[in-house]
């Protein structure tokens, strides 16, 4: 198994997981941790976030880490995306940044 990505921003996705566990009584641990570690590497490996600065990719895993724990994960990504192009608050690079979570959805199969 391919190790997880733990460097800035990714490293969000496990601190997410261990979140999700302590709030959840019902989410194991190590279960949350596989499903994250293995976004934060599909994110890596797809060079998603490559194009984007550090400020800019950190939004993106922000994002995320609030979206894959919606009841309906693909249906809040898609909306993030739509709402960045609207309202892109402190992005440098709002079309990028939907772009990304538009990658993100057909990636992660939402």
């Amino acid at each position: 198994m391919q190790p997880v990505p733990t460097h800035p921003p990714y490293d969000q996705f496990l601190a997410t997981a261990d979140w999700v566990a302590d709030h959840r009584p019902e989410v194991d641990r190590e279960m949350a941790r596989e499903v994250f570690g293995e976004a934060a590497t599909l994110l890596h490996d797809g060079l998603v976030l490559d194009d984007l600065d550090v400020h800019d990719a950190a939004a993106v895993v922000t994002g995320l880490c609030l979206d894959l724990v919606a009841p309906d994960p693909g249906a809040a990504i898609r909306e993030r995306a739509a709402r960045v192009g609207e309202q892109p608050g402190d992005l440098h690079d709002p079309a990028s940044v939907a772009r990304c979570y538009e990658i993100v959805v057909r990636l992660f199969r939402l």
